[in-house]
Formats: structure tokens, C-alpha cells, sequence
């Protein structure tokens, strides 16, 4: 496939992983005057190895350099930063509200521990909440030295020859770098061929909980409203034909609602209890994703009158909403 423009060329870095994910991808933007690398994988030797191999076949180095652009906070998109930096110190760009989670500011880490700690309780967890928050506790201290070191830019609304859109829902700070003439993107996580996206509960700020599934929907919506050929996603294969993918996507978010709700109406009403009917023994392998799950779609179903919740002892019920 031709990745040449006018203007710039995509060159493409994409290391295997032994996950669901397929792989882990990553994008250098070589144009007349700079060179900018888009997102910077997971911080172990295959990804530093891809960058430099892929740099060194395309006539290339490490100091050619001149930005770095990350399309939101995970680990998986961030990890080379500080290895690239400490020998060649870029500009590094990201969303504003990327910034507390990328430097790992504790205070903002603290009250996300406060946060995960009420909603886990609220939602009837009780040990397995307990659990991920002890985690997220010692996560403060023990993953200190994964702060990004650089100055962290907020991007602007456009950057190089690219759009800069605004798609929270997987992370509140993701961001997409479209290219309207050549009906390009770079999307991040917002779309993936192969699995749905995951919109990930997160507290805002203030510490107040972010309706992150009706974020991701409406960032879903955005995106398919644009003129679009292509899309170069954080994993998995290239995206050809992205109006399609995102009207799945849609439609399983209510196909999703639908089964929760049947849940539901069966007289299972707390959040813990509909991840475990939902999800069986997912429920403890991969807790903070499947409490995403449950909760982003309680919140949606809530949002659009289809249930109500009611606080009982301490822990939010939910039951159909038949007004």
C-alpha cells in the first residue's frame, strides 16, 4: 500500500504481540522539513529495535527526530518516550488533559485511588475493588520512573498537516490526527478492526466519574461523519473501510445494553453482580476492564432512561425503568 502524499509520507512501525492485540503499532510522519513520531509503543527492546530498524531502512536515524505526538496516555502508546529523549531531546506533544497522568503528578494519582476506591464500593466489589485499589496504591510508588521526563506540549487543533479531533471514550486525553484532503487518520485506539475498543471508567479532574461509553459512541459518531478512506490504528490491521467498522461498533454497544438490561430484568441489580453473570471468570482476570464494561453501560443505559439505580447499604441497584 502506498503511504506517500504530496506533503508527507506514513511510515509505519508494527511489532507483534502475544495478546489480544495483535500488535502494537506506531507511526513515524516524515515530511520535507521534520520528522515526527506518532505515538512510541511499549518500552521494551522490540519496540526500541522496530523504531531504530525501521528508521535505518528508510535512510533514517534516531536524531532525525524532531516530535513526538502521543495520541493518548496508556502505557502500550508511551513507552519509548523517555528512551528516545535522554538521547535526543524532542519536543513531545499530547492532549492538555494527558499531562497530570503522563507525569504521574501524585496528587491527581491519589485522588484516582479515592475515586476507584468509592465507585468499586459503590458498585458492590467489596474484595475484588479492594484488590485493584490496593494495586493502583502501590502503583503510585513502585511505577514513578515511567513519568515522562520532557516538557509535555498540549497539542493544538492542528499540527503538521493534520486535523487534531478530540475522542475520548478509551482514554479522556485520546486524540485522532486526520488528514481531510487524503481522507486520512491516525486514530489511536478509537477504532481497531479485529475488537472493540474498550471505554475505560475514569474520573475527570474533580474526581468525578466520566460517562466514558456515551464519550466513545459520540467520538464513534464524530469520526464517521468525516470523509474517510483510511485509518491507521494503535493495533491490528489497517482500516479501510472505517464507516462499516464503527457502524458495528455502534450496533454492539446496543446489543450490549440489551443483554445487561435482560440481566437486569432476571434480578441481577448491582454492577459486580451483572460483570459476573456477564462475564464469568473474566470478572477476576481482568477486573478493571470488565467493571469498564458494566458501569460504562449502566451509565448509558441511565442516560437514556432505560434504567434507574437506587442506593441500598452502601452499593447502587439498578432496575429497569418502566415510566
Amino acid at each position: 500500500m502506498e503511504l506517500r502524499k504530496q506533503n508527507y509520507e506514513i511510515i509505519p512501525i508494527i511489532v507483534d504481540v502475544p495478546s489480544n492485540l495483535r500488535t502494537i503499532n506506531f507511526f513515524l510522519v516524515k515530511a520535507k522539513e521534520s520528522l515526527a513520531l506518532i505515538d512510541a509503543g511499549l518500552d521494551h527492546e522490540a519496540c526500541w529495535n522496530a523504531l531504530l530498524e525501521t528508521l535505518q531502512k528508510n535512510g533514517l536515524a534516531l536524531h532525525d527526530l524532531t516530535e513526538i505526538i502521543l495520541t493518548h496516555n496508556h502505557i502500550d502508546h508511551v513507552g519509548l518516550v523517555n528512551r528516545i529523549i535522554a538521547d535526543h531531546p524532542i519536543q513531545v506533544y499530547a492532549h492538555k488533559n494527558a499531562i497530570p497522568r503522563l507525569k504521574r503528578d501524585r496528587q491527581f494519582l491519589e485522588m484516582r485511588v479515592e475515586f476507584f476506591s468509592k465507585l468499586y464500593e459503590e458498585m458492590g466489589c467489596y474484595e475484588a475493588g479492594r484488590k485493584q485499589v490496593d494495586y493502583l496504591k502501590e502503583s503510585i510508588v513502585k511505577n514513578r520512573k515511567l513519568a515522562i521526563q520532557a516538557e509535555i506540549i498540549p497539542v493544538e487543533s492542528s499540527h503538521l498537516d493534520f486535523q487534531i479531533i478530540e475522542v475520548p471514550g478509551h482514554a479522556p486525553d485520546q486524540i485522532a490526527l486526520y488528514d481531510p484532503k487524503h481522507r486520512w487518520m491516525i486514530s489511536g485506539d478509537l477504532l481497531i478492526q479485529h475488537i472493540s475498543s474498550n471505554a475505560l471508567v475514569e474520573p475527570d479532574s474533580f474526581g468525578r466519574r466520566m460517562p466514558t461509553l456515551l464519550q466513545h459512541k459520540h467520538s464513534l459518531e464524530k469520526v464517521s461523519d468525516l470523509p474517510l478512506d483510511l485509518v491507521f490504528p494503535g493495533h491490528g490491521v489497517f482500516i479501510q473501510d472505517p464507516k462499516d467498522l464503527i457502524n458495528k461498533r455502534l450496533k454492539g454497544i446496543e446489543k450490549k445494553a440489551e443483554k445487561i438490561m435482560n440481566l437486569i430484568l432476571n434480578g441481577v441489580t448491582t454492577a459486580s453482580g451483572l460483570a459476573q453473570a456477564y462475564y464469568g471468570n473474566k470478572y477476576s482476570e481482568q477486573f478493571s476492564l470488565v467493571m469498564s464494561e458494566i458501569i460504562g453501560h449502566l451509565d448509558y443505559l441511565e442516560f437514556n432512561g432505560k434504567i434507574r439505580k437506587e442506593m441500598e447499604k452502601g452499593v447502587w441497584h439498578y432496575s429497569i425503568n418502566k415510566e
